[in-house]
């Protein structure tokens, strides 16, 4: 077992979510930072969808009551692990009894904490997932929590020592697909939108991300019918400033869409925070 001390922020418990379900309305959910969860689980010789914990701006602490191997990734945080400290992107042992702190990251916005043989607890139409627009899955972590640790029988060795640690933007660059509503705004906004500079707004969540900056204009007056959504989606509501979807965003929208971020850019796109800027490439 694994007893959550403080969760910080925001903590949920987070696999590679529930694929397959949009058409009842269900979210695809998941870790906001794919990659992040899959580099953490390798290290503790995991599959790559094993359940584990997402902190948003860290500060979190969880105790274990048996020993354990762990691993963090995602947003580089100061981590102590029974008051020693444990570095990212590495497997670190953890005693019976230790308690696993974590500080504030100072890039970054989310950090994963994969523990070897997964978290166990009870899956919800196939993901152990935290769902913040549907609540499906389990609820946030709060204090006094405890979450099963899976069996660590059939995993592979852990055999990789470390794993680099890519730098994080101080201005990232997300790539962009135009369309599938590209034709309702005028050439001149989709020229802004890949010459000038967004900014995240606080407003931002696992299910979006808020953007401040120049608005965009459209071309077309009048409602769109809604339409499928999907992760990395740019849609942009009448005050034309545009929402980038992340993991719990709804399956359906009638805003439209003027392009889609590239799926490999996706992970840098959850760890953006309020205040920092952003730019878009065609």
């Amino acid at each position: 077992m694994i007893e959550v001390v403080r969760p910080g922020p925001l903590a949920t418990v987070q696999d590679l979510g529930r694929p397959g379900h949009a058409h009842l309305g269900v979210p695809h959910s998941g870790a906001a930072d794919e990659r992040a969860l899959r580099l953490a689980n390798r290290l503790v010789g995991n599959p790559e969808g094993a359940a584990a914990i997402e902190f948003t701006l860290g500060g979190g602490a969880v105790r274990f009551q048996d020993r354990a191997w762990v691993a963090f990734t995602g947003a580089p945080v100061p981590v102590r692990i029974g008051g020693r400290p444990c570095g990212m992107n590495a497997p670190c042992y953890v005693n019976p009894g230790d308690t696993v702190e974590l500080g504030l990251p100072h890039e970054g916005l989310r950090s994963y904490l994969a523990v070897r043989g997964g978290l166990a607890v009870e899956p919800t139409l196939g993901s152990r997932s935290t769902d913040l627009l549907s609540g499906l899955g389990p609820a946030p972590l709060s204090p006094g929590d405890r979450l099963p640790i899976g069996p660590t029988a059939g995993l592979d060795e852990i055999q990789v020592d470390v794993a680099p640690s890519p730098a994080l933007p101080p201005i990232p660059e997300l790539r962009l697909l135009p369309g599938p509503r590209d034709d309702w705004f005028t050439p001149e906004s989709l020229a802004t939108l890949t010459s000038e500079p967004y900014e995240v707004t606080s407003e931002s969540n696992r299910i979006g991300v808020r953007l401040n900056g120049p608005t965009l204009t459209r071309a077309r007056q009048g409602e769109l019918s809604s339409e499928g959504m999907v992760t990395g989606a740019l849609q942009v509501p009448p005050n034309g400033l545009p929402i980038l979807f992340l993991t719990d965003h709804p399956t359906t929208g009638g805003y439209p869409v003027i392009a889609v971020i590239a799926t490999r850019d996706v992970p840098a796109a959850a760890q953006l925070r309020p205040g920092q800027r952003i730019r878009f490439r065609m």
